[in-house]
């Protein structure tokens, strides 16, 4: 095996590991709510997620054609060797960033986390020419800033609709035995959509490699890639990253029934549609924004600010944080060649092994991801003496016409008698 062949196979094989990464990252995108509401048990609700992130893998290549075919320009790197050994100094930053956001449990964009190791490994290993800068602007930052905003703003909307029309049960236990059913389907079509989206970057991204060596010609990916990438991400989302769901279903805030079948319908409306337009949007900050704007479009909900701060930070390192490690590695490759290769694969390893031998000291499962479900207190926050609603008003004015007009009988028949 020559050269190149050697390295593209390390990059399918990276990119492959970066797709599982992404997969157990983004679980918690469908079913951390779900999970939370007790909609779903633990590990029905990976499951089921993973099943069918493999089904969504099949419905769209759109987003695998913007990576392949416009964000990096391949025509100004010079060289058959030196531009998959940029993609792969790329991942090896997009990877290392995922592992260390999962280990603080933080809901980061695997999708920023992949542009920014790439971005960074093509500026140094053959400049700033080489980058599509107005396609990164339009359809990966942009939708970065638009997406969460609108998912947010939905989920607010949909939350105060749905508890607006089942009013009459604020006073009662929230059982709201619909909504559970209705998160069910709203967390699959999360699910569905994240494959739709999320797998299609790591097809693109092998799309790429081999179209800059020569051994593809068109964006489309092929059919073996899109398999291979469909199996990986559904194998790493039925691992679960039980650290992060636990963040999104309850760190953001104390999630209802209503609420997660809000924020779910949100994620996956603005997902879906994204993935239409070929947007490589970020499903994770699409996920947090929906479940933020469901926290406060509940009446008496409390969102963390906090912990919300926590993850806008982690949002704003992701680009420059994973850039500047696929920088590192694509400096390698350029002071040392191959060998630079070989030291990059070394230090990848040791890298997730360390990471992952530190998530062991204390582990999360999904036993212990949600250690309760959402209580079944009331709906929301009721006032003291609270405001009658439409029946209820229609029922009082029923009533005081009907005593008005026994009054007014019984008066009568004293005058008659009289």
């Amino acid at each position: 095996m020559d050269s190149v062949a050697l390295i593209i196979v390390l990059v399918i094989a990276l990119a492959l590991f970066f797709d599982f990464t992404n997969g157990f990252h983004d679980t918690a995108n469908a079913m951390a709510t779900p999970i939370a509401t007790g909609a779903l048990k633990p590990k029905t609700a990976v499951l089921l997620a993973a099943i069918l992130n493999l089904v969504g893998a099949f419905l769209s290549t759109e987003v695998a054609k913007t990576i392949s075919g416009g964000i990096i320009r391949e025509d100004q790197i010079s060289g058959l060797e030196i531009f998959p050994a940029i993609i792969f100094a790329g991942l090896i930053g997009a990877i290392t960033w995922n592992m260390l956001t999962w280990l603080l449990g933080l809901p980061s964009s695997s999708s920023h986390a992949l542009f920014g190791g790439l971005i960074g490994a093509t500026l140094v290993g053959a400049g700033a020419a080489a980058i599509e800068f107005s396609v990164v602007v339009s359809k990966v930052i942009l939708p970065a800033v638009i997406a969460p905003l609108t998912a947010g703003l939905i989920a607010f909307t949909v939350t105060k609709v749905a508890y607006a029309m089942t009013r009459r049960y604020d006073g009662r236990p929230d059982g709201r035995d619909g909504f559970r059913w209705g998160q069910i389907f709203t967390s699959s079509l999360v699910a569905l959509a994240h494959g739709t989206n999320d797998a299609q970057k790591t097809m693109g991204i092998i799309t790429l490699t081999l179209i800059a060596v020569g051994w593809q010609t068109t964006p489309d990916p092929q059919f073996w890639v899109i398999v291979a990438c469909a199996v990986a991400i559904a194998l790493g989302t039925y691992m679960g990253g039980w650290r992060i769901i636990r963040t999104l279903g309850k760190g953001l805030t104390d999630v209802k029934p209503a609420q997660g079948f809000a924020a779910e319908a949100s994620t996956a409306s603005t997902i879906l549609a994204s993935s239409a337009l070929g947007f490589a949007l970020s499903t994770t900050q699409v996920a947090s924004g929906s479940v933020i704007g469901s926290g406060l479009g509940r009446r008496g909900s409390q969102v963390r600010w906090r912990t919300v701060g926590r993850i806008m930070i982690g949002w704003l390192l992701t680009l420059p944080a994973s850039g500047a490690v696929g920088a590192l590695a694509a400096l390698m490759v350029v002071w040392l060649g191959g060998w630079g290769i070989f030291i990059d694969a070394i230090l990848a390893v040791v890298i997730v092994a360390g990471l992952f031998l530190r998530s062991r000291v204390n582990a999360v499962n999904s036993s212990n991801a949600m250690s309760e479900v959402a209580d079944s207190g009331a709906a929301v926050k009721m006032p003291h003496k609270p405001p009658l609603t439409r029946r209820q008003r229609k029922d009082a004015a029923r009533a005081a016409d009907e005593d008005t007009t026994a009054d007014t009988a019984g008066s009568d028949a004293k005058g008659v008698q009289r």
